[in-house]
């Protein structure tokens, strides 16, 4: 897949370097007319200063003008990033090796994807999965607070990035709404293809109609072009309601659940009474990975007599990202992909400490967790709002950095003279949360150099903030959604498979342009204002709600029965979306 979308973007810049579209790069732009930019010198640096012009209007340019114009225009200054890829783009780099700046650039937005997927999946989830351990919440609330936050933030966080700039906010537009159609269109379509099955019928419609009228209220922000404080506070409460939705009718269905048990108790028990499809609607369904599971695989290659491993063997062994009982039964292309993610992952070890509930020792590894106490508060400091904190100053004298360096060896020693390798101490939760508040800054510095770098090259390649987000970065964030719920309906588990289909977008819409709307308000102190991409995020928003307006009629007409029919309709559908929305953004399809 990497391959046709890095070929597609080359295509793509050579197709706009051939053809002069000065309409289209003009999407958004007041009527402004280039002539005066090559009529003197004294002209172009005025125009270079009016901080109405747009950072698209740079490939209008000629190459020995676009570095001056990247670096006087307020649009193309990125603040939210640790690189500037506009000036890398236009001012480090010749115009002649723009190619291979772009295939450059185009590696590394796919390592930033996987930075944030291993960040999510190994260190964010299972600390948030911890600390809700540690709540001693039930798995419903788990499930629609804490896991969902974990499951979702890449999405949540790139939009928050995106939001932050008034001219990437059509990113977070785009990645959330295309990342909505994705997953209710092919990931469920592919779920419904590998294995048909009979869908929960009340849960898919509560998920199907509360994420409507997130979509539609989405829509009327969007149409209205502002928010204001009360209603992004609304907005974000429409998830609490769905929370309180799903708690309170998984109480009533376990006591009608309870009331039938005890009403037959006694009685001959009859298996086939209790296992309809409309009575195991909310069920929890067993999930493959359990502490059963783990469990079991931890006896099996547990040594026969007591082994005590050295400080330094344990520090070796738990810096190791790759598994031996693992590799050697896993196929070839798991293997290459291992290879290509464990510098990123050994780095990660050693920066974020992972609390697992699962383990007897909770995954207490003393001299790494140690060495977390050092490098945890390091990482957030210099990474923090991408590094604007790394060269603070405290009262202009001591480095804010040194600090945290001299408290964490502080603590370190401390945890390092009071504990022993074999038990965890009383606080150990602790470094979950240690652990969650290093993985969520980390999350959130790697979306916002995702933003940034769609935004370059969007300007680079002419294309709206939109279409890559609902393209590339809602790509990049729900692939490996795509592949885990397939995988889960494959083992079997098509239900839980469908029902992370739905459960998840609707916390990412809400918390991600909630959160991001409420992050701009607080920079700015004032509302906010969304700028439309015009007729493209309108096919978007219709695209989505169409697509759930079908699900919610056809699966009740198909008596809550997903087959391949119904899994090959939904491909169909996006494979059309998809072309339509192309269309509309090289100006094939336009009002009239």
């Amino acid at each position: 897949m990497s391959s046709v979308v890095y070929m597609s973007l080359l295509l793509l810049w050579s197709y706009h370097q051939q053809v002069t579209s000065g309409s289209h790069v003009l999407r958004n732009q007041p009527a402004v007319g280039l002539t005066g930019r090559s009529a003197s010198n004294n002209t172009q640096t005025m125009m270079f200063q009016d901080s109405n012009d747009g950072c698209d209007l740079v490939m209008n340019l000629s190459a020995a003008d676009r570095c001056a114009f990247v670096k006087n225009t307020p649009d193309c200054n990125m603040e939210d990033g640790f690189i500037n890829y506009l000036h890398v783009a236009f001012c480090l780099l010749p115009p002649n090796l723009t190619p291979l700046t772009m295939t450059f650039f185009i590696i590394w937005l796919f390592v930033l994807f996987i930075i944030l997927g291993l960040t999510a999946s190994k260190f964010f989830c299972p600390n948030l999965s911890a600390i809700s351990t540690s709540l001693h919440l039930t798995h419903n609330v788990a499930g629609v607070t804490f896991l969902a936050l974990g499951n979702g933030a890449p999405d949540v966080f790139s939009a928050i990035a995106a939001f932050s700039h008034p001219h990437t906010a059509g990113l977070a537009v785009g990645a959330l709404f295309g990342a909505g159609i994705f997953v209710t269109t092919v990931v469920a379509g592919s779920v419904a293809l590998v294995k048909p099955f009979a869908v929960a019928s009340r849960p898919f419609l509560r998920d199907v109609i509360f994420y409507m009228v997130a979509v539609f209220w989405t829509f009327l922000m969007l149409y209205r072009g502002t928010t204001a404080l009360g209603e992004t506070l609304g907005y974000l409460g429409l998830y609490v309601v769905y929370v309180l939705t799903v708690i309170i009718s998984a109480y009533i269905y376990n006591r009608q659940k309870h009331s039938r048990t005890s009403s037959v108790r006694g009685a001959a028990h009859n298996p086939a009474e209790f296992h309809s499809s409309e009575s195991s609607d909310d069920e929890d369904v067993p999930c493959l990975t359990g502490e059963s599971i783990q469990q079991e695989y931890e006896s099996e290659y547990r040594p026969l007599l007591p082994y005590s491993e050295s400080t330094s063997q344990i520090l070796l062994s738990s810096l190791n990202p790759v598994d031996n009982r693992k590799w050697r039964t896993k196929s070839w292309s798991w293997r290459v992909l291992k290879v290509l993610k464990t510098p990123l992952e050994f780095v990660l070890l050693l920066c974020i400490p992972v609390v697992d509930p699962d383990k007897e020792d909770r995954n207490w590894i003393r001299p790494l967790n140690c060495f977390h106490l050092i490098t945890a508060p390091l990482v957030c400091v210099l990474t923090f709002q991408s590094g604007i904190y790394g060269n603070y100053m405290i009262q202009g004298q001591f480095p804010l950095w040194l600090l945290m360096l001299l408290l964490g060896l502080f603590l370190s020693g401390i945890v390092f003279c009071t504990t022993t390798n074999d038990s965890p101490p009383r606080y150990h939760p602790l470094f979950a949360l240690l652990g969650f508040v290093v993985s969520a800054v980390l999350i959130s510095a790697a979306a916002s150099e995702v933003v940034s770098l769609l935004h370059m090259l969007g300007v680079v390649l002419r294309l709206s903030n939109t279409v890559l987000g609902l393209t590339l970065l809602a790509w990049g964030n729900s692939i490996g959604d795509c592949f885990s719920d397939i995988t889960i309906a494959r083992q079997g588990y098509p239900r839980m498979a469908i029902a992370a289909c739905f459960g998840g977008i609707i916390f990412n819409m809400l918390f991600g342009v909630g959160i991001g709307c409420l992050v701009q308000m607080v920079s700015t102190h004032s509302d906010v204002q969304f700028e439309s991409e015009g007729l493209l995020t309108w096919i978007l928003a219709g695209s989505l709600g169409l697509s759930l307006v079908l699900s919610f009629v056809i699966v009740p007409l198909c008596r809550f029965h997903l087959d391949r029919r119904y899994g090959i309709f939904l491909l169909v559908f996006y494979a059309i979306f998809l072309l339509v929305a192309l269309l509309t953004e090289f100006g094939l399809i336009h009002l009239v």
